[in-house]
């Protein structure tokens, strides 16, 4: 069969098949494509002493008597694979790239978020880091949920993957573009009736060049998570974060690897919590708590730290359509935000 065909083949599949359907393309006994993703709206109320975000991450900052809401849809996203045999390509866009005009258009840019290759053992191009620990998030309609407590970053790497051990070259990058040799990061993961649980170490090394003030040596970080069934459907998941990781643990809140007198980065310590319980079988919540806290941050003796809690209520229309309504309140230091949020989401 040849190029030309195939295409023929798959554009008329996509053309014939229902309007927004999920997608598998069969193009011979080798190839096919899927195409994936989901539509996703929200409705979103933010009041207090921190200003309107979309979600919440690891920044802090005031803004005294906070009152907004905000309709969107950036949340939204599309993803497709191309699979040829051992070899996978997957690429994925979500619309939080920026650029959007609310007075007029809402036309929001889209942002690339995996790009890689997958051949056997191996992975190749951008996607979560090998450190963070995806089966431990919580199920949120705040895109994202508790990144205060999370290990949370996607990045360029090259992983190998053998059984529950991964090991990987993540892409090196700081405020003072001082790293030359890749983040090594190892991860391992065991799996039972029980559930899960992992371990993650990371090392970063940074070279000063004689610079005061920035990040020398190589620093360490560790993460234990897993995600553990409990009664009927109900789970449990949770983690523990700490070490010189900077970035990569509660973003924002020391993307720019502060370091201390000696050029170590500071010391981060964050965790998140959080149960997810089935009232029925098309009728969940999830109550989730984050807190994160870099030490001396805001000077010598002076830690800074992050909350976020949520509770949250979702129902299952069909298979592919849900709703549902989260409240929380985001605190940093002083000052604290509480916020209101309607999702309608429908998955492909």
């Amino acid at each position: 069969m040849n190029k030309l065909t195939k295409a023929a083949i798959a554009v008329a599949a996509l053309m014939s098949a229902p309007t927004f359907a999920g997608y598998t393309v069969q193009i011979d006994d080798n190839q096919k494509l899927t195409f994936g993703g989901y539509f996703k709206a929200d409705v979103r109320h933010v009041a207090g002493d921190i200003g309107y975000r979309d979600l919440w991450i690891g920044t802090g900052g005031s803004a005294p008597d906070t009152n907004k809401t905000q309709i969107h849809a950036k949340e939204s996203r599309f993803n497709v694979k191309y699979q040829n045999g051992d070899v996978t390509g997957f690429l994925e866009y979500d619309f939080y790239g920026g650029n959007g005009n609310n007075k007029v258009s809402n036309s929001y840019n889209p942002r690339m978020r995996h790009a890689f290759i997958a051949y056997k053992n191996w992975k190749v191009g951008q996607t979560w880091s090998t450190f963070m620990p995806l089966a431990s998030i919580p199920e949120s309609l705040d895109f994202g949920g508790p990144h205060v407590g999370q290990v949370f970053i996607r990045q360029g790497q090259v992983r190998y993957t053998n059984g529950g051990l991964e090991l990987a070259l993540e892409n090196p990058t700081s405020a003072d573009d001082n790293q030359t040799i890749p983040d090594v990061v190892g991860r391992y993961t065991f799996k039972g009736d029980w559930g899960q649980v992992a371990v993650a170490g990371l090392a970063r090394t940074f070279d000063d060049n004689g610079v005061a003030g920035a990040a020398d040596g190589t620093q360490f970080a560790y993460s234990v998570h897993g995600k553990f069934k409990t009664f009927g459907k109900d789970d449990l998941r949770v983690a523990f974060n700490a070490g010189a990781a900077g970035r990569y643990i509660s973003p924002g809140h020391n993307a720019g690897d502060a370091v201390d007198a000696d050029g170590d980065l500071l010391e981060t310590i964050a965790y998140t919590v959080a149960y997810r319980h089935f009232w029925t079988s098309d009728l969940r919540s999830t109550v989730y708590y984050g807190h994160s806290e870099v030490e001396d941050l805001a000077g010598p003796g002076v830690d800074t730290d992050r909350n976020h809690y949520a509770v949250n209520l979702i129902k299952q229309v069909n298979k592919s359509l849900s709703v549902g309504v989260e409240f929380g309140n985001y605190e940093a230091e002083d000052n604290d935000s509480d916020y209101l949020q309607v999702s309608v989401k429908y998955a492909l």
